[in-house]
């Protein structure tokens, strides 16, 4: 089992910027790959970002390219979400979620409870 945490969500101003973390609870953390999901009220989740185990490969919404950057570090057992630019539509729930690389079908198996980001225009 892995568990994980979000934090760093608040109130923004449109324009500025927030930086979620994810904290797993996991010895092997490097197993895993992991992402940011959100779910705007009213909406289904969505996704937003991902990082391979050692951060090599990334992949972003189109929604987010250029003002959002995810980064990971092994040693801390954590991931960050930089998010830019912010925008009213980018008010959520941002979600983190973890799947073993090793596993015959990847998925994302482990969830956090959420973390809100609301965006004031």
């Amino acid at each position: 089992q892995v568990q994980l945490v979000e934090s760093g969500g608040g109130l923004v101003q449109a324009g500025g910027s927030l930086r979620l973390s994810c904290a797993a609870s996991t010895r092997t953390f490097s197993n895993y790959g992991v992402a940011w999901f959100r779910q705007i009220l009213g909406k289904e989740r969505e996704f937003v970002a991902s990082t391979s185990w050692n951060g090599g490969i990334k992949e972003y919404a189109d929604f987010v390219k250029g003002r959002f950057t995810i980064s990971r570090d092994n040693s801390q057992n954590t991931v960050h979400l930089q998010m830019n630019s912010l925008k009213p539509e980018d008010t959520a729930v941002y979600y983190c979620a973890a799947g073993d690389r090793y596993s015959a079908r990847f998925r994302w198996t482990y969830w956090g409870q959420g973390t809100q980001v609301t965006v004031a225009s």
